[in-house]
Order: structure tokens, then sequence, then C-alpha cells
């Protein structure tokens, strides 16, 4: 976003990353009210058909190739090269607003949260399609029922978290599960990672969209019900522990 020049918002670098397939046509839209606060942004190409990683490119963005398929195998490749003491992510399909990013910011660093995710339901351009709706509030229940904890999005792709937050998540999931369990690694662990759901306005998207409901939206319920009963197995952290110079104590 600003080439080498690091802004630093309130003393933090921010990053922001987001997995790309197939999105020239989204991403000048994502560029087009780009927060200048925002000091780096990746764009990770998985498998791209389309003149994706030129454009995100010719935008500025530092573009990393993931030739393993899947959204959480490019958000892992993401989050793995970032540097900034905060990361931001989103889709690249110009829905999620930036505009909120500094608002996001703001609620992080003032009031010493360590992780957010944003919650798009009731606040959209227009309404959903009933069937993504109906899915997504069934995988809400199953997180409520099997983890006993309480999500109004649990399928959103925009999150803000300190760095350091990476060091303590098991993640496990290449696939569009990736969205449900970053969640659920980090607001489960409460007394280590302060987290908030908050809402934020959802725009119509740019472009085709990738989502499978029904293959996606089963997947998703069978790996909830396979993350509980430690079925997964183990990953390592995407961030080596202590590589982290920002402590958690120095941001409260």
């Amino acid at each position: 976003q600003n080439g080498s020049q690091i802004v630093m918002y309130k003393n933090h670098r921010i990053s922001l990353v987001m997995p790309c397939y197939n999105e020239e046509h989204g991403l000048p839209q994502v560029y087009r009210d780009m927060p200048a606060i925002v000091d780096e942004v990746i764009a990770v190409d998985n498998n791209s058909t389309d003149r994706t990683a030129q454009v995100a490119q010719q935008l500025g963005a530092k573009v990393i190739r993931e030739s393993k398929q899947g959204y959480g195998a490019a958000y892992k490749t993401g989050l793995r090269n970032a540097t900034g003491d905060i990361i931001v992510t989103m889709d690249a399909d110009g829905t999620y607003p930036r505009n909120f990013i500094p608002i996001l910011l703001d609620v992080m660093i003032d009031e010493g949260f360590d992780f957010i995710t944003c919650d798009r339901t009731g606040h959209k351009d227009k309404p959903s399609n009933w069937l993504r709706v109906f899915g997504n509030d069934v995988l809400n229940l199953f997180i409520w029922l099997l983890f006993c904890f309480r999500v109004r999005d649990s399928q959103s792709g925009m999150w803000v978290f300190r760095r350091w937050v990476l060091e303590h998540l098991t993640l496990t999931s290449d696939g569009m599960a990736f969205s449900e369990e970053i969640k659920l690694e980090a607001m489960s662990k409460k007394k280590l990672i302060r987290g908030i759901e908050l809402p934020v306005y959802y725009k119509e998207r740019h472009g085709v969209s990738k989502l499978r409901i029904w293959r996606d939206g089963f997947y998703n319920l069978f790996f909830l019900f396979r993350k509980r009963f430690g079925l997964l197995g183990s990953a390592p952290p995407l961030v080596e522990p202590g590589s982290v110079n920002l402590q958690k104590e120095a941001n409260a």
C-alpha cells in the first residue's frame, strides 16, 4: 500500500492479508478506499486463472503464490508472511468495509482487545441468499452446542488481531472451515486472548462467488465435530513462539 514508507498507526505496523482466487475485478474495489494507515497488503494468489496476481502487483500489494488449493491454505501462507504488529484480514471481492479498519483498530488498541471477529449479519447492501443465512445459523448453533461458545457470524472472513496471537492457535483447516476454526481457537482462550465480535457493513461482492453452499456447509459442520472430539490432530503455530517482539503486556 505504502511501498517502503511505514506509517505506523498508534505505534503499530498494520498488515492486511487477503486470499485471492480469480479476483481481478474485486481487487481494484478493495484498493479504491484502502486506508493509508495500512502499511502492508499481502495478496495470496491461490492458483488464479485470471489476472489476479498482475492486478494485485500493479495496485501495490505484495503477491505470494500458494499452490495448495484452499481458503485456509491461502490464509496460512499470508499470515506466515505478514510482518505487522496487527493483522487485518478480508476477502478480495470488495464485500468487507475498508473504512471500518481504523474504527476496529481504535477499539483494539484503545480498549485492549487482542482479537476481533466481524459480524456481517443484518448490515448488508441487500438481503443474503436464504440458504446462506440458514447455513450460517446452523453452524452458529452447533458451535454453541459443541463448544459452549456463542457467535453471530461464524463464517465471517474479516478479523483483526495482534500478530502474537498466532503463536497460540492450532489451525488445521486448509479449506473454508479455517474461518470458524480461527474464531474457536482465539475466542476460547479467554485467559490469554481478549476477544470480541463487532458488527460491520457488508457490501455486494464484485465477481463470481466461490462458495459451494451445500458442499462447504456440510464440510464445515463435519469439521466442527472432528474439532470437538480431537480428530484433527495438531498443527504447528503459524508464528514461532517468542518470535513476535510486541508482547501482550506492552499492548494492554
